[in-house]
């Protein structure tokens, strides 16, 4: 009874406010949370490529050339930072492009800096590096940069899928972007056949050439899928060698059809797949050419074999020529007028600069090379950095 009085009295004095002109103040509405302004993101850097006719010789010879960092100043101590000087030294070399190596990664911090101030020189100069997966993996071997990590890729080809290929190089593509690198030497396309081979062994994806092309066209592929360019190495085969290339001579002693059965099938893969970037192997074939010339330096292996009859149309790099095969067995200028003659386009770590820019400048000078020759590669490395920018939306017009 007491709690129905309550509620009647509760009524009642309600009723009586309400005809009395009394007024009841509602609780006030919640001021409504403010809209946050969005943050607009920050407008990519944009690089410009010039056209050839704006380049003089010694600019165009400087596009065929990719060094170590270091290299630029004449030492062999790695450079993971700059200086003053080091904007006048790349005027007096106004090379193509840089590869970076583990001693040049030092933390993630350092290495975005580094490529960002390398990538500010003329020409957008591409940044290459050796990131396979594997034992050959340039940033994954460094702890500080926490990214994925691979056994090999002969464990990834032994799975048989080939959507892991694609996988791992949509990872490894995806922090060389976000690392600013422009080229991953990489997949191996070579087939490993010889049980004694050193230097390739458990980098291919497999021992069946079939499988070799599937897997590695597929990583290929999975690079391009984050705007990161991949290449196929080494040709024409370095799977079925007993020597390194690294430390002196190497051959295969197969027939041309021999490798078309075999060492040819990835490479013809990777082709059709939209390959950019070819690496060529300082591995000699005897039974080919007819005589001990490495296929780096050899026109018939480059022009005839690889271009003409496989079709190949983007650019040709020589595996570095500083290796023991080289090295060893010609003088720098002269492995690189060679390597030009053959048709290469991209010359890979020469350690002389002064030699390289003065032997290719007095060879076209004396009409050994011809000026037209040299533009052939530039044009395609020019397209090439152009084509990476314009991917990337950093393409300044």
């Amino acid at each position: 009874m007491d709690s129905l009085f309550r509620k009647l009295l509760s009524a009642f004095v309600f009723l009586t406010l309400v005809c009395c002109g009394g007024n009841i103040t509602p609780e006030p509405e919640p001021e409504p949370e403010p809209t946050p302004t969005p943050i607009p993101e920050p407008e990519p850097v944009r690089y410009r490529v010039q056209d050839l006719s704006e380049l003089t010789l010694r600019e165009k010879i400087g596009q065929m050339i990719n060094i170590r960092p270091e290299t630029l100043e004449g030492t062999t101590v790695p450079r993971t930072g700059f200086d003053a000087k080091y904007k006048e030294k790349f005027d007096k070399y106004p090379v193509g492009g840089f590869t970076l190596f583990a001693a040049n990664i030092s933390s993630p911090g350092q290495t975005e800096l580094f490529t960002d101030n390398l990538h500010a020189f003329a020409n957008y100069p591409l940044l290459c590096i050796d990131e396979e997966g594997g034992t050959v993996a340039r940033i994954a071997r460094n702890a500080l940069f926490g990214v994925i990590k691979y056994e090999s890729m002969y464990s990834v080809g032994s799975t048989g899928n080939s959507v892991e290929a694609f996988m791992a190089g949509q990872n490894i593509g995806e922090y060389l972007y976000k690392y600013h690198f422009d080229v991953d030497f990489a997949p191996v396309a070579d087939v490993f056949t010889n049980p004694n081979n050193k230097v390739i062994g458990k980098r291919a994806f497999s021992s069946d050439p079939n499988v070799a092309a599937e897997m590695s066209s597929q990583f290929l592929l999975g690079l391009k899928d984050k705007k990161v360019e991949g290449c196929l190495k080494h040709f024409p085969g370095h799977g079925d060698t007993d020597t390194d290339t690294h430390t002196g001579y190497a051959e295969t002693l197969k027939s041309w059809n021999e490798l078309l059965e075999c060492e040819m099938i990835p490479f013809k893969k990777g082709i059709e797949s939209g390959a950019r970037v070819i690496m060529t192997a300082h591995v000699a074939a005897p039974n080919i050419t007819g005589d001990s010339t490495p296929a780096s330096l050899s026109q018939l292996m480059l022009t005839e074999k690889l271009r003409k009859e496989l079709g190949y149309k983007g650019i040709i790099i020589t595996d570095a020529i500083e290796m023991g095969a080289i090295a060893k067995n010609y003088s720098i200028g002269d492995a690189c007028l060679l390597a030009i003659e053959a048709g290469v386009d991209i010359l890979l770590l020469p350690l002389s600069l002064d030699e390289v820019f003065d032997t290719i400048t007095k060879a076209v000078e004396s009409g050994r090379i011809t000026e037209k020759r040299i533009d052939e590669s530039v044009e395609r490395i020019l397209q090439l950095k152009r084509d990476i920018l314009k991917s990337r939306g950093q393409l300044a017009e």
